[in-house]
């Protein structure tokens, strides 16, 4: 398969910079895996697509303010992006610099706080902070906004750029899908019969990093740390045994259940994932999905392909762009029921 076979054009217009005044005001386009069929709706219209005894998996991660500005002891200006917090003083982390700091450079940044340069692992900087890393962040540093959004992130993007059921601190882009609930929407959801359970994924960077290779199976995934708790094992087999629907709130939570499902049977997992997730790849949990709409030629448009069918998923994305829908993380919605026997690209092309 190639990456190319996921291209789409995308006017720069329907590009999502901005959230919607409220949550819920998003628009749902309705995919149906059996048909096909698409049905242009509205967000809290997903209820009447939610059935008593599902269950709604979310991913409870929380989005850090990330990034941070400052100077080499030299005075050259850099960007600091928070990958991965390692311990209460160590990160990984990005850094964008005229020239890449060495080890045992220090860094000031701003709000006075000092970090040292303590190794490289890769494209990575290993940084050792004199405070500590989460309360630094929260005083002073900047919600990490997509590349796409290209803008400064403003105050409200502290509340915005996190979904109202956020716990665990560690992610560095939000599971957006996640943005569009609000209390209320969730309250109906339990007023309906609808079941929730909670996976933890830091979402990383990466996520937004492009696919390099010409041929997808070329393709490495980045890492991601997750955690699928027993309670969330026992919550999938309850659902199974009522007859539910296992429904994902966004690709974040794909990845955890099938991450911790790769060898068929859904387990207890804590640690990283780098599964990869493409057209002929199976599915042993998820029965329905709430996702965004994702970047052209991404490794997220290619798990919704490999749910929904390569043809389906384009056609759904050529809809969207006609219908004028809005894109990525601040953009509206799908709602997408399994397709019982999706189909590649290399079947149509």
């Amino acid at each position: 398969m190639r990456v190319a076979d996921f291209h789409f054009d995308l006017p720069d217009e329907q590009i999502a910079r901005h959230p919607l005044a409220e949550r819920r005001a998003s628009r749902l386009l309705v995919l149906d895996g059996a048909s096909g069929a698409l049905a242009d709706r509205h967000f809290a219209d997903l209820l009447e697509y939610l059935r008593p005894g599902d269950l709604m998996v979310f991913n409870n991660t929380r989005v850090i303010p990330a990034r941070l500005f400052g100077q080499k002891a030299s005075g050259g200006k850099l960007e600091v992006l928070v990958e991965r917090v390692l311990d209460e003083y160590r990160v990984l982390a990005h850094v964008r610099a005229s020239k890449s700091p060495k080890a045992g450079t220090m860094i000031v940044l701003e709000g006075g706080a000092q970090a040292q340069m303590v190794a490289r692992h890769d494209a990575l900087f290993e940084l050792r902070f004199d405070e500590a890393v989460l309360p630094l962040l929260e005083r002073v540093g900047h919600m990490p906004l997509p590349p796409y959004i290209d803008r400064a992130d403003q105050a409200s993007d502290r509340e915005r750029y996190q979904t109202v059921y956020a716990q665990k601190a560690g992610a560095v882009a939000a599971p957006t899908a996640g943005l569009h609930f609000d209390g209320e929407l969730l309250a109906s959801l339990r007023e309906r019969g609808v079941e929730s359970a909670f996976v933890t994924l830091h979402v990383g960077a990466g996520t937004f990093q492009p696919v390099r290779v010409e041929r997808i199976e070329d393709h490495h995934m980045h890492s991601e740390w997750l955690e699928v708790s027993q309670d969330v094992v026992d919550a999938v087999q309850a659902c199974r045994a009522r007859g539910g629907r296992v429904v994902a709130v966004g690709t974040t939570s794909v990845r955890s259940l099938e991450s911790a499902a790769r060898d068929g049977e859904l387990k207890p997992f804590t640690g990283d994932t780098d599964i990869f997730i493409y057209p002929g790849r199976p599915f042993h949990v998820v029965d329905a999905l709430v996702t965004n709409f994702h970047l052209p030629e991404s490794t997220l448009l290619m798990l919704v392909s490999a749910f929904a069918g390569y043809a389906e998923t384009m056609a759904a994305y050529a809809q969207a762009v006609a219908e004028g829908y809005r894109f990525f993380s601040y953009g509206d919605a799908m709602f997408i029921t399994r397709n019982p026997a999706p189909r590649g690209p290399e079947e149509f092309l």
